[in-house]
């Protein structure tokens, strides 16, 4: 029987049990805007994943104004209803700091916009990257490469009656 040289395991093996152990997500966490389906039906929705493991979103829909959801993903477990937290953002050498209402239903944070120009969306269409932080939520980095486009197709949305019902 032949004996397969080390260097040979070592050369078909390595990349494969390095891509297993360290996945990449900076091709699959990129900002998209596709209609996805609400409990009020179809709604054109921006989104983006991030975090350690990627598992982490950022999402917006319009509903007579924005709405911006933070699915916390794992890091997040199963949350208390009833609460909110104060989230800080910073992109671009700037910050802000956003209440985020726990959304029970989908056991993620949502806060209404003020509308096209609120200064989130604004720090959310930078360039580089965000990171969003709160206390005991800890903290998680998102792309922002290809938001403005995104954004910029729900916010074009909103006020045409496609995005659900406004409260």
């Amino acid at each position: 029987m032949r004996r397969i040289p080390a260097e040979l395991i070592l050369a078909l093996f390595l990349p494969a049990a390095l891509l297993v152990a360290f996945p990449t997500h900076a091709a699959s966490c990129a900002w998209s805007a596709r209609m996805e389906e609400d409990e009020g039906g179809s709604v054109l929705m921006a989104s983006v994943c991030g975090g350690s493991k990627g598992d982490a979103h950022l999402m917006l829909a319009c509903f007579g104004k924005p709405v911006l959801s933070y699915d916390l993903g794992a890091a997040g477990g199963q949350l208390e209803p009833g609460i909110s937290a104060d989230f800080t953002f910073k992109a671009g050498g700037k910050s802000l700091t956003k209440k985020l209402d726990l959304e029970a239903m989908y056991n993620y944070f949502t806060a209404e916009l003020s509308g096209p120009s609120d200064p989130l969306l604004a720090l959310l269409r930078g360039k580089g990257e965000v990171t969003v932080a709160a206390g005991k939520y800890g903290m998680a980095s998102f792309p922002l490469k290809g938001s403005g486009a995104a954004i910029g197709k729900v916010l074009a949305e909103c006020g045409k009656g496609s995005g659900g019902e406004a409260d």
